[in-house]
């Protein structure tokens, strides 16, 4: 049975003030159905990590470098987010592809790093609007899945969030087939390749709001989100958290 997830990604968002939003979303969901996770901006993974009533919500980071240490001015590693009390880490987002240019080959480096430091790696997979209007979607995920998880990947140590580009912030979001036929490709994928692949849990995300959760995680293969700007308040990603709880009660 795959442990559903609800992880909310603050991006470059937070400052200490808003630490209290994770201390009330623990104490809404003191004994979730799912896991959740907050990954908050570097500046705060160790001080949300060390929020005394956080217990049931894990936090991560948005990011690690390949290097354990070294000259590497403005990076953080694996073994520092873990060393700060981090649990995951979400790598290959889509924004760190675009505004980075993150390989695939990068990606998978930082996957290696992440596991090498204990740390379950998130790694992000999806297509731009010009890849799915040109029929292009299943192909650019296999390609990204296939060079950005390393071979060593397992239930344990590695989710894989699909995040469609063109519904990332923008209040699009695919219909619940096209979100089922990923979805069910990506599972083949990992069946074929890994000997756990039917255990690795698969992330949906791209404008999921509290609206829509429930029956985007009613879709076969979808066993949680990765959730942006609505995970940054929890009154808005309680109910995201309720939703996921309530399907996999």
């Amino acid at each position: 049975m795959r442990r559903k997830l609800a992880a909310g990604n603050w991006k470059m968002n937070g400052t200490k003030g808003n630490l209290a939003q994770i201390e009330a979303l623990a104490s809404a969901f003191p004994d979730p159905a799912c896991d959740v996770l907050i990954c908050p901006p570097a500046t705060l993974v160790a001080a949300a990590a060390a929020l005394p009533d956080r217990r049931s919500v894990r936090i991560g980071g948005q990011d690690c470098h390949t290097g354990v240490a070294g000259a590497h001015t403005g990076d953080v590693s694996a073994a520092m987010l873990a060393d700060a009390g981090a649990t995951h880490v979400i790598l290959g987002h889509s924004e760190r592809r675009a505004d980075h240019g993150e390989t695939d080959a990068l990606v998978r480096a930082k996957t290696d790093a992440a596991h090498a430091a204990g740390l379950i790696a998130v790694v992000c997979v999806g297509e731009t609007e010009a890849d799915r209007d040109a029929g292009r979607t299943l192909d650019v995920v296999a390609v990204q899945v296939t060079g950005s998880v390393p071979d060593t990947a397992t239930a344990a140590n590695t989710v894989i969030a699909y995040e469609p580009v063109w519904a990332i912030g923008t209040g699009r979001t695919p219909t619940l087939e096209q979100i089922a036929e990923v979805h069910d490709f990506l599972r083949a994928q990992l069946v074929a390749r890994f000997d756990q692949g039917s255990d690795i849990s698969l992330l949906y995300g791209g404008s999921v709001k509290p609206g829509n959760a429930a029956e985007i995680f009613a879709v076969s293969n979808v066993d949680g989100a990765l959730v942006g700007g609505a995970s940054l308040k929890a009154e808005d990603f309680g109910p995201i958290v309720a939703a996921l709880s309530a399907a996999s009660a």
